[in-house]
């Protein structure tokens, strides 16, 4: 979630006081990787039946059939890159359990020729995250569900962040070598939630235990909003500039241009596209492609976690909104909106002559 603030990324050299961690990549390394990729266009994925990272992680609520239906859809529309969510409760509850289904997961994401980014850390929406059935959502709310790792309990309580040290090495440390996943993504919006300057020791560990685990997959976090101390500990760590951006395009390429102007590295916006923000598919993809930078967009499938709904409009009867906020598909396989599959498949260059169908039925 971002505000409609007018970002800045500019900013002086580094503060002395900024820890930098051994192990950062070289800015001729990083632009070595990122010359091997293609122009990435993705979004950041949880399946339809799934109210937030635990339903979609546990045993129980498991839905193989769903995920690859659906990033089915995103392939068809030239998407290669999905970032998700990992939450550290689901690693806990049942550790071989947890591994096999990122397995699962990894392998349908390869069958559809889509790369991953996981998500470790994340400081939005809903407090005290506790494991087994969910609460459903709640009618026309946005992320009613989605869970923060870690709540504010183990947050501040140093004594329990060995689990999140063993979460974090264990993930990255089994498939530290794996071509599969594409980038190690640690803390999404560490300031958020009234946060600030408190997120910055797990902040700081969460980099430390990353950069321990020695893979070979660049890691990153991304800078979100003005809290300046994090987003800089976040620059001088991380091996690729990554940043969220639900900005009109004028100001989106502002941004792009400061990033790429101060760091020199490649850069991927791992959030973007409101439409009632006039952050649009057909605004935003062509500036994406210009400056080559990697787009993934929030939401592919109209589902639980209601993000057809604005942040804070919430439509509490449940009736589907003019204007959908986010997502792409509807949970039977048919388009919200053919003009922005029409640009997304632009961007990505997928053929677009056998699209007709899809304008009133399902897209296969």
């Amino acid at each position: 979630m971002i505000t409609s603030s007018i970002p800045s990324t500019s900013s002086n050299a580094v503060s002395e006081n900024i820890t930098i961690f051994p192990g950062k990549w070289p800015v001729e390394k990083a632009n070595a990787w990122y010359a091997q990729q293609p122009f990435l266009v993705g979004c950041n994925f949880i399946p339809s039946n799934a109210v937030n990272e635990l339903e979609m992680w546990q045993a129980d609520t498991w839905s193989p059939d769903v995920i690859d239906r659906e990033l089915g859809w995103a392939a068809g529309l030239g998407m290669n890159i999905v970032r998700v969510f990992l939450h550290n409760l689901a690693y806990e509850q049942d550790t071989q359990g947890y591994f096999q289904r990122l397995e699962h997961f990894l392998q349908i994401a390869d069958k559809h020729q889509i790369k991953v980014m996981f998500v470790f850390f994340d400081s939005c929406w809903n407090d005290d995250p506790v494991s087994g059935p969910q609460i459903p959502p709640k009618s026309g709310v946005h992320n009613s569900g989605w869970l923060r790792c870690p709540g504010s309990k183990m947050l501040f309580d140093t004594s329990t962040w060995h689990r999140l040290e063993a979460y974090t090495k264990d993930t990255i440390g089994h498939f530290a070598h794996d071509t599969r996943i594409l980038v190690w993504d640690i803390y999404n919006e560490p300031s958020n939630s009234g946060y600030t300057d408190a997120i910055m020791p797990l902040l700081e560990k969460s980099f430390e235990w990353a950069r321990a685990a020695n893979p070979t997959q660049p890691i990153t976090s991304g800078w979100w909003i003005d809290h300046a101390l994090s987003n800089e500990f976040m620059f001088a760590n991380s091996d690729i500039i990554t940043f969220h951006n639900y900005l009109e395009p004028p100001y989106l390429e502002r941004q792009i241009r400061e990033l790429q102007e101060r760091f020199h590295r490649p850069v991927i916006c791992t959030e973007y596209m409101a439409r009632t923000q006039k952050s649009t598919f057909e605004g935003s993809l062509p500036i994406f492609k210009k400056h080559r930078v990697g787009a993934i967009n929030w939401g592919l499938v109209q589902g639980k976690t209601n993000t057809i709904y604005a942040w804070n409009e919430p439509i509490h009867s449940g009736e589907e909104p003019t204007v959908w906020f986010h997502d792409i598909f509807r949970p039977d396989g048919s388009i919200y909106s053919q003009h922005d599959v029409d640009a997304i498949r632009e961007a990505t260059g997928k053929n677009t002559k056998d699209n007709s169908a899809n304008k009133s039925g399902a897209f296969h």
